[in-house]
């Protein structure tokens, strides 16, 4: 065997030690990445899920002709600001998740002022469609819990891959940045709870 082989038979197997390295480094960041995205996108199905639910928790509240107008205007304007805000699920960042957890946090805060205010309207409280839609309602804020904790704990795995060393000097190759986590806006953890249950 030829003396030069040796060393080029090393210099091959270690070429190809560190590309299967990198590549599988590279594939589950991309898999880990997708996947992030693909909670984020479940976060914005189950928010927009509520703002159907909403629209038609509004038009049966517009029926009873006593209603307050004010709250029921404050609702609806909450809606449409929270409806027109837009997330790019592939170009994730923190001023794009603030801007649409504050519009969600404002739509959230107006209806739980029409909730509030429907004490007041018997015949409402006793309207089967508007019941069911709270019921559905309140489903559907769990929903949209839990879609947001997945969607954290997606992050947290892919922003831990890319962190470690020595993924992280692959990362900056590659261009993998740290995705932003969904959070509470300042003083959520003090809101009060909205009280569905009108039976009483």
């Amino acid at each position: 065997m030829k003396k030069w082989l040796i060393p080029l038979i090393i210099i091959v197997i270690v070429g190809f030690g560190m590309y299967s390295w990198v590549k599988g480094f590279n594939n589950t960041a991309v898999t880990l990445q997708e996947d992030a995205k693909t909670s984020w996108s479940n976060v914005e199905s189950s928010y927009q899920r509520r703002n159907d639910l909403i629209g038609n928790l509004v038009k049966t509240v517009q029926g009873s002709a006593d209603f307050e107008r004010n709250t029921l205007t404050e609702v609806i304007e909450a809606r449409a600001k929270a409806t027109s805000v837009n997330v790019d699920a592939g170009n994730l960042n923190a001023q794009q998740i603030q801007e649409f957890s504050q519009a969600q946090g404002g739509l959230t805060s107006a209806l739980s002022r029409l909730l509030v205010s429907v004490e007041r309207y018997p015949d409402l409280k006793s309207n089967q469609n508007f019941l069911n839609l709270q019921n559905q309602l309140e489903g559907t804020e769990n929903r949209i819990n839990i879609a947001r904790n997945r969607f954290n704990e997606n992050v947290g795995t892919y922003n831990k891959h890319i962190k470690v060393f020595p993924n992280s000097i692959f990362a900056g190759w590659f261009d993998f940045e740290e995705m932003t986590r969904y959070q509470a806006d300042e003083g959520s953890e003090n809101a009060t709870e909205v009280e569905f249950n009108f039976d009483k």
